[in-house]
């Protein structure tokens, strides 16, 4: 089953705001939060933003590197942000109300719908929405029961990071993560992205070289699934030197050597910028993340915070954030602002049929996402199962 089938999408549709609130939602997110602004009113002149490290850049972290500094010079909005590791912090981040927007992943944004901390969004009120390319729109991560809960940004793969001066053979497939005999040669020196969604790549991994596991959507396990990725990821435990969400600290490890193997993101390769240290994506498949900027329910700010989600997803702007941080841009008018003239050919930007080969983050639920009438796990097991797998 297709990650972005319709048939999952109206599956969570009618369950996301009655199941999903049992994996960290606390209001049935189908009240005020659930009717979009009709018009927008005076700027308040300040935005506060949640997002992934590189989304907000203002040239602090890079003095070539900023986006935020034409914004506020454009809307009169200034802007403060914070950055988050794990959709799991931005949950808890998203319900202090000291922010406007927030970037979210799959496995996040349905649980700031299902909470309540996420409002509609009036898709009119966007004008560079438009160009948004359409098999971004109404997905089942950023829609519910047909109302818009964001606007897409920006797509990408999860990779396999590794430095070429010590893994001399490139590898080309999650094998050199997942299989005892590959993890022995570099004990101690393997990373793995911290997080209960990573169980999904585990499950990917099961689903393309165990047929039996019955495994067809990595979101999608069962008790006896959700078992078997356990059992491989505690295998993998052994090996692994430390697991990473802050991206820094992968960065470091990496330019230190304390790292030669593992889940990277392209804007932590692009940001160590050695030639030894190396990312692909193997054989199998990835899962991936596509992001939506959301509104906050307790916004304080939501003219400006408009601004801004039409201001990122403009051409230009949405050009450099994704390139910076190493992913597709959301529209054939932004691939034409790209600095590097392959960029959108390089990460398949446009290519829907692509799009459809990834597995996108999802937030797991009890009705299996892919259609089995039988009880799949729900994010609350995979977060007591990777408690356990780290022990």
């Amino acid at each position: 089953m297709r990650r972005n089938s319709r048939t999952a999408g109206a599956l969570v549709s009618m369950l996301a705001l009655t199941v999903l609130a049992g994996c960290g939602g606390d209001g049935d997110g189908d009240s005020e939060s659930a009717q979009a602004l009709t018009e927008l009113g005076e700027k308040e002149g300040q935005v506060s933003i949640l997002a992934w490290p590189g989304y907000v850049e203002d040239g602090t972290n890079d003095p070539e590197v900023d986006w935020v500094t034409p914004f506020e010079e454009q809307t009169g909005c200034q802007v403060t942000s914070k950055t988050y590791g794990t959709s799991d912090e931005a949950l808890n981040l998203a319900k202090s109300g000291d922010y406007d927007v927030v970037a979210a992943s799959g496995d996040l944004s349905l649980r700031l719908v299902a909470s309540g901390e996420a409002a509609a969004v009036n898709t009119d009120l966007v004008p560079n929405y438009a160009g948004v390319f359409d098999f971004l729109k109404d997905t089942e991560w950023n829609t519910v029961d047909g109302v818009n809960y964001g606007i897409p940004h920006g797509y990408g793969a999860n990779l396999l990071q590794y430095n070429a001066d010590v893994v001399t053979e490139p590898p080309t497939s999650w094998g050199a993560v997942f299989e005892e005999s590959e993890l022995a040669k570099y004990k101690g020196k393997v990373t793995a992205y911290d997080s209960p969604i990573y169980i999904a790549d585990a499950a990917l991994y099961l689903m393309k070289h165990d047929p039996d596991s019955g495994i067809t959507n990595p979101y999608a396990l069962d008790q006896k699934q959700l078992d078997a990725a356990v059992a491989l990821l505690k295998t993998q435990r052994e090996y692994v030197g430390e697991y990473w969400s802050d991206y820094l600290k992968l960065i470091s490890a990496s330019e230190t050597g304390d790292t030669v193997v593992g889940t990277t993101w392209q804007v932590i390769v692009n940001a160590i910028g050695k030639d030894n240290i190396r990312a692909v994506l193997p054989e199998e498949g990835s899962t991936a993340w596509n992001d939506t900027w959301m509104l906050s329910s307790q916004a304080e700010n939501v003219n400006c915070a408009y601004a801004w989600m039409d201001y990122i997803v403009s051409p230009k702007a949405n050009a450099q954030a994704t390139e910076y941080f190493g992913e597709a841009p959301n529209s054939e008018a932004a691939c034409a602002e790209t600095t590097d003239p392959k960029h959108c050919e390089t990460f398949h930007a446009g290519d829907e049929e692509f799009s459809q080969s990834l597995w996108y983050w999802r937030t797991p639920i009890k009705k299996c996402l892919d259609g089995r009438d039988v009880e799949c796990t729900d994010y609350s097991q995979w977060t007591a199962a990777w408690t356990e797998i780290k022990g």
